[in-house]
């Protein structure tokens, strides 16, 4: 019996079958006492490779993602948000606006939240399954321009091409050179009903030219975002002064 049960080890152990080396034994004790079927004895041996197999894969795809771990919807105060706009985060939640190719572009003032909103939209496609990248605007930025001045820009866009919703964070935040400007078009031109794209901008749409330095550009940019998304408008009191207004609070 001894070595039977060493051979199974070894076999599912070939099979990469971590789960069912690990139970086969507990379960099968398990299915004798409650006179369970061999599909039964199977079936919950398979449920247990599967659903490891899935938090594993979670595990992987949200620390691929470099999304700040804190910002989910476990510590985002949704009840923050005017009634209409929490109905539409709801909706988002499921996730099928990437399946569509649509963009999510969140507007706020600093602190109104728009950041922590996205990245928990993030986390919940992670947790779905789905590939995911963030990246400040200004990191996204330099990143490209790296990859142009080594004759790698194809490549790299490529790469970003394989993940199903990116999340580019404070876009607009620092004033763009026309390389900087150019690199940052070619992507949202890339990207264009390829794949989802998640921003953050303090910057309404009638002060993109800052951005992208000429009228044409920038009309042709928001365009491209714009032609599949969801608007978010976050007008809302900054979070992080409501914060500092109860902490002075509870001092006085």
């Amino acid at each position: 019996m001894n070595d039977l049960n060493e051979q199974l080890n070894l076999l599912l152990k070939e099979l990469h079958l971590p789960m069912f080396r690990e139970y086969c034994h507990e379960f099968a004790q398990r299915a004798i006492k409650d006179n369970l079927s061999y599909a039964q004895y199977l079936f919950e041996l398979a449920q247990r490779e599967s659903e490891v197999r899935k938090a594993n894969k979670v595990e992987r795809l949200l620390k691929s993602s470099r999304l700040p771990l804190e910002k989910t919807f476990d510590n985002f105060d949704i009840n923050r948000l005017p009634i209409g706009l929490r109905q539409q985060v709801k909706i988002l939640q499921d996730g099928s606006f990437v399946d569509r190719c649509e963009n999510i572009l969140a507007f706020g003032k600093p602190g109104s939240g728009k950041t922590h909103l996205l990245c928990a939209i993030c986390h919940h496609l992670g947790r779905q399954g789905r590939r995911v990248y963030f990246a400040a605007c200004d990191l996204m930025v330099q990143e490209l321009l790296r990859a142009k001045k080594e004759l790698e820009l194809d490549k790299l866009l490529k790469k970003l091409g394989g993940y199903d919703a990116i999340m580019i964070d404070d876009f607009g935040y620092v004033k763009h050179n026309r390389d900087e400007m150019e690199v940052l078009f070619t992507l949202l031109a890339y990207r264009y009903e390829r794949g989802s794209l998640l921003i953050t901008s303090n910057l309404p749409f009638s002060k993109w030219e800052i951005i992208f330095k000429d009228p044409m550009t920038t009309a042709a940019a928001i365009d491209r975002l714009v032609h599949h998304s969801v608007v978010l408008e976050l007008n809302v009191p900054s979070y992080r002064a409501e914060q500092a207004r109860k902490r002075k609070a509870k001092i006085a």
